[in-house]
């Protein structure tokens, strides 16, 4: 996936949507708008009872700005594959 950030326009510290509360990203765009966010296997099996996951090993967690949980993939590549036929805008968590 192409990363377009311009890490020198704005300071991490000062980056607005570091700080925003699971309603305020909600509001952006609900449905519309989804991040990624690495995660271990345990963090998983605790959040998706239905599945089993290395507790160990990182996954890559898609889930819409209101919560819900999209997709888990065990690569970044598998990700963006995914991602290539939805209409979504993505935000990065760091």
């Amino acid at each position: 996936m192409m990363d377009r950030r311009n890490s020198d326009a704005v300071p991490a510290e000062a980056h607005p949507l570091r700080d925003l509360t699971q309603a305020q990203f909600a509001a952006l765009g609900g449905s519309a708008v989804a991040y990624i966010k690495p995660v271990t296997g345990a963090l998983l099996s605790g959040m998706i009872h239905e599945a089993e996951f290395n507790a160990g090993e990182m996954y890559q967690l898609v889930m819409s700005a209101d919560g819900t949980p999209l997709m888990v993939a065990d690569t970044a590549d598998a990700v963006t594959e995914w991602l290539g036929d939805k209409n979504l805008g993505l935000a990065t968590l760091h």
